[in-house]
């Protein structure tokens, strides 16, 4: 899943241009590479397994929504639409970290797309899945994160990654990891200690949707590359642009992180786990 972090590694349309679809090989060749070594892996392991057909059926499914998602994010318009609007940009990045990130996450990929691998290379990588699982701890996972969140959208940091495409991709590639690790730990943590993940995506709903609060509070621009591009194509200017951008990484961004805890809280208090509780 790392390959697919080269996500704005494109060319781009000039700005009077009408945002087109991205196709270029640095954007299209990784997902389309992390498409086969899936499918790959799939099919070998539906052919070794018996008992276990209907739960990859299921993982399988959830990987490809994922993957979807994250297609339409990178490849669509909406991709070059983000280089001259926060807004967009903003639903980018929330398509990226939070639907397309969770469903990947929760097919549990790793071990399917390792069997997608030659068997040499395979055994090779098979130390890095288990430190990929030794990250997943909620804590850990909660803290990277909210650090990635954090330093890429001090202004500092988000310019240079608007102005530099090496910037950006290491910006997208933060972005993307970060959130796998965290949905991956979240998963893992639901079924053994449920109120650690909930208190883990309130911790996360807050960070983000205090982010957003700011950006959507704040009267003027943070950030220079969307301020010299003066009206966005939807007639905003920069500051209303970063505040619609800060409103929706606060609140349905928010809510999505604060739902998913609500629904692990509600689980863990059903009348029937409070009664295996009492034994």
């Amino acid at each position: 899943m790392i390959a697919l972090a080269i996500l704005h590694a494109g060319a781009h349309r000039l700005p009077e241009e009408a945002p087109g679809w991205t196709l270029a090989p640095s954007v299209t060749l990784p997902l389309l590479l992390s498409a086969l070594l899936y499918a790959i892996g799939y099919v070998r392991l539906q052919r070794r397994s018996d008992g276990g057909r209907e739960r990859n059926r299921r993982h399988a499914w959830r990987f490809a929504a994922g993957w979807i998602v994250l297609v339409l994010a990178v490849v669509s318009p909406l991709h070059e639409g983000g280089e001259r609007s926060f807004t967009l940009h903003m639903i980018e990045h929330e398509l990226i970290m939070v639907p397309a990130a969770l469903l990947i996450a929760v097919s549990q990929p790793l071990g399917v797309m390792l069997w997608g691998l030659p068997s040499g290379l395979r055994q090779g990588l098979s130390g890095g899945a288990r430190w990929w699982q030794g990250l997943a701890d909620p804590a850990i996972a909660t803290g990277l994160q909210a650090l990635s969140l954090i330093l890429w959208h001090a202004p500092a940091l988000f310019d240079r990654a608007l102005g530099h495409e090496g910037w950006h991709i290491a910006q997208h590639l933060s972005f993307l990891v970060s959130a796998l690790l965290f949905w991956w730990a979240m998963t893992r943590a639901a079924r053994g200690n449920a109120l650690t993940a909930a208190a883990c995506l309130f911790v996360t709903s807050l960070i983000g949707g205090g982010l957003g609060a700011l950006m959507a509070f704040s009267s003027s621009p943070w950030y220079a590359g969307y301020a010299a591009m003066g009206m966005t194509p939807f007639g905003l200017t920069p500051a209303q642009d970063q505040q619609l951008a800060g409103l929706i990484m606060w609140i349905p961004g928010g809510l999505a992180h604060a739902g998913a805890a609500l629904i692990l809280m509600a689980r863990l208090f059903r009348p029937e786990r409070r009664a295996d509780a009492l034994r």
